[in-house]
């Protein structure tokens, strides 16, 4: 089972490793702009625009993909953690 969550694990994770890290990124960024006033070079509205997914016309899908990616990750992953796993009888001595 575990060999499985694996695979499945490695899958989800490479085809949400790019757009979750840049939702990460251009959140972070916008954030040293707005708050920090740091200068980036680019303007918080575009970073925005990035970071919904609007510049690439999936406003409406990206943020849901990358919440079902996300929750996929961490239900694969915790199920390979074994913490969920069965625990071992205890052994009562006669």
């Amino acid at each position: 089972m575990k060999r499985l969550f694996r695979k499945y694990h490695r899958a989800i994770a490479l085809i949400t490793a790019i757009p979750i890290f840049l939702t990460v990124v251009t959140g972070m960024a916008v954030t040293f702009i707005r708050e920090w006033g740091i200068n980036l070079g680019l303007t918080p509205s575009w970073l925005l625009k990035l970071h919904t997914g609007e510049v690439f016309h999936l406003e409406a899908i990206y943020p849901i993909l990358n919440g079902v990616g996300l929750i996929g990750l961490l239900v694969t992953g915790l199920s390979m953690s074994g913490m969920f796993g069965r625990k071992p009888r205890k052994h009562i001595p006669d």
